[in-house]
This record gives structure tokens, C-alpha cells and sequence, in this order.
């Protein structure tokens, strides 16, 4: 990997201005909205994320504009446009995001367009809440917008809050965030501080997700598995390549579920992009504790027990070839190795039999 130099005439992305991060950290929350000078905070959650948020409500006292429990995975245009006219209603003036990726994901949304600032909350590892990206779908085939309105001004990262997420569910976030580690380590934003990001993100995700498998409810394994997905997600807003690219199109097309479609792809995605880019995805390696990181990615979800193939997913083999498509119409050229039809296809194939990495 070439190493960065004083005058290179790079363009580095922007992350969160303010993190707050610790068990009660969530008590913060009333503090947070006065520091941003705001006055009528909107809760946004899914519905099955309602009750949590409803107790950040409580915290927020009457100055609450409400609660909105409608956010759903993939952030459907129709959702963040009819989401935007009810914040605007209820006089909302900042939006605090309670949840994963789907709650983190209709903030932004909303955001997008009435720039009102948010406060994110993460429950999950999905990393979202660091980046100022967002995949909108449309017509049935996720988008990815870019704006500084969607970048939180406030992130609180409470790993109590995650001690009950299931580990299915957590391995699965978890693999999402090791994704990002691997695909912003070669784009040509990632500054030194990102790159550094996502390979200590990467080596803690790693130290951490067995642990959690093996104790749920072990706090010092949450937090860590939560600071290596703090700095996934920091990593991440480098920007983003294939990985990202073949993930969003099985999510938003075929409706696989996010952290799975990441999971079950991302052996394959670092394999292939070790060939371009070995000096890059080879850090990776290292902080895994291994000499190739398809490999020890491979490895690690078959130790979280999660699936490790898209036929198990309920992908079908003629399907193969829409994903290669749409991955290869939607790229936006940060990946080192080609995104062509066949290159895309071959990953498929992979992930679709779950073969190990060779």
C-alpha cells in the first residue's frame, strides 16, 4: 500500500464531531440535545426497538416533539419522504436515532433533505452511525446518497444497551462492521487515521465477537465488540467498494437481511481484492492473526455459527446474475480489483456454494 506523504492531494471524509462513549452513557442523552442548542428532539426507532426508545423519551421530558417507531431495514424512499413531512409536523427541530442500521438509517433519511442535526444511539455494531452515507432504496434497488446533513453531530455509543441483541444478531452486526474495516483499508479517501481505524477495528472485532458468542451478557466483551464497530464505522467514512456494492444489491433487491448479506459475502470480497490490493487487505490479515483475510474471515463466521453461504440465505443460482448486474451498474470505483460482470460473478459463485477461500 502506498504510504501517505505530506502534500498528496488527497480528499479525507468527515466523521462525527462528538462521541460519548461508556456504560449510562445514555443518560447523556438531555444533556447532548442542550450542547447542540436544540429544543424539540424527535425519537426515531423500529417498531421492535420501540420500547427502548421510548425510555429515551422519557429521559427528553416534555420538550419531546414524539416518537416515531416506523423505521424498517433499507430505508425505503417512500418511508424517509412521508418521515420527513411528519417531523416537520410534529416541529421537531434535531432527531435522535435509537437502534440499528434501519433507526440510523431513517435519521438520515429525514436529515437528507431538512438537514435537521441527529443524535445517534447505536444498539448494534452496523457501524452506520459514523458515516455521513446512507442507501436509500428506489424502485426496488438500493442508492447510496452522500451529505453532510446526514452525518451525526452526536454519536453515544452505551454498550449496556446492546447486552440483550441476540447472537445471532450480533455476530451478524458484527461481521457487518468487520466489513467495513476491510472494504475502506483500499479506497482513496481513507486517511492515516481511518486506515488505523479499520485494522485496530478489525482486530478488536475479532478479539471480541467469541467472546460474546461464548457470554452474551459480558460487558467488557460488548464494549469492545462496540469500540471495534466504533472504529469500523469511523473507517468507513472513507468511503466504500465492492463489498458494500454486492450487500446493498442482495439487501435492497432480494430483501436479505444486512448483516447477513455482508457476512456471508465478505470472505470472498477480501479474497479476491488481496490479488489488487496485498499490501492493503495483508494488514488486515495481520490484525486477524492470519496470513490471508479471506481466510480468517471465513473462519471467524463459521465459529459465529452463521450461515456461510447465500443458497442458505434462500439466494437462488439464477438470481446470480441480476446481483452481478446491478452490482457492476452501481459501483462508484473505489475497489482495487476490476468490477466487471465476471469478476462479480466469480465472488457470487463463491459465496453462493460457501466454498473457504483458497
Amino acid at each position: 500500500m502506498r504510504p501517505f506523504a505530506y502534500g498528496d492531494a488527497s480528499v479525507h471524509n468527515a466523521v462525527p464531531h462528538r462521541v460519548v462513549f461508556g456504560a449510562g452513557a445514555v443518560d447523556t442523552v438531555a444533556d447532548e440535545v442542550t450542547r447542540l442548542g436544540m429544543t424539540r428532539p424527535l425519537v426515531l426507532s423500529t417498531p421492535g426497538r420501540a420500547g427502548m426508545a421510548g425510555r429515551v423519551q422519557a429521559m427528553l421530558g416534555a420538550n419531546c416533539a414524539g416518537l416515531l417507531a416506523t423505521a424498517v431495514s433499507q430505508v425505503p424512499i417512500e418511508l424517509a419522504v412521508a418521515s420527513r413531512k411528519q417531523a416537520r409536523d410534529m416541529g421537531a427541530d434535531c432527531l435522535i436515532s435509537v437502534g440499528g442500521g434501519a433507526s440510523i438509517g431513517l435519521g438520515k433519511g429525514i436529515a437528507l433533505e431538512t438537514a435537521m442535526p441527529i443524535i445517534a444511539i447505536p444498539t448494534t455494531y452496523s457501524g452506520s452511525e459514523m458515516t455521513a452515507f446512507c442507501g436509500i432504496t428506489i424502485d426496488g434497488v438500493k442508492r447510496m446518497h452522500q451529505s453532510l446533513n446526514m452525518l451525526a453531530r452526536t454519536v453515544i455509543y452505551d454498550p449496556a444497551l446492546s447486552v440483550g441483541l441476540p447472537v445471532p444478531v450480533s455476530a451478524a452486526s458484527a461481521m457487518n462492521a468487520l466489513a467495513h474495516c476491510v472494504d475502506a483499508i483500499y479506497t482513496p479517501t481513507a486517511s492515516p487515521i481511518l486506515l488505523t481505524a479499520g485494522v485496530e477495528g478489525a482486530a478488536a472485532i475479532h478479539r471480541a465477537l467469541p467472546r460474546v458468542a461464548a457470554e452474551p451478557s459480558d460487558l467488557d466483551a460488548r464494549s469492545e465488540l462496540l469500540y471495534g464497530a466504533y472504529l469500523a464505522g469511523a473507517a468507513l467514512a472513507s468511503g466504500f467498494a465492492l463489498q458494500h456494492g454486492i450487500a446493498h444489491v442482495l439487501g435492497g433487491t432480494l430483501g436479505i437481511e444486512h448483516g447477513l448479506s455482508h457476512a456471508v459475502v465478505l470472505p470472498h470480497v477480501a479474497a479476491y481484492n488481496e490479488r489488487f490490493a496485498p499490501d492493503a487487505v495483508g494488514r488486515v490479515a495481520r490484525a486477524l492473526g492470519a496470513d490471508h483475510a479471506g481466510v480468517a474471515i471465513f473462519d471467524l463466521l463459521v465459529a459465529s455459527g452463521l450461515p456461510t453461504s447465500l443458497q442458505a440465505l434462500g439466494v437462488t443460482e439464477d438470481q446470480l446474475d441480476l446481483v452481478a448486474r446491478l452490482t457492476v451498474e452501481t459501483d462508484h470505483g473505489n475497489n482495487p480489483g476490476p468490477v466487471d460482470a465476471a469478476g462479480v460473478r466469480l465472488i457470487l459463485d463463491q459465496a453462493f456454494s460457501g466454498t473457504r477461500p483458497g
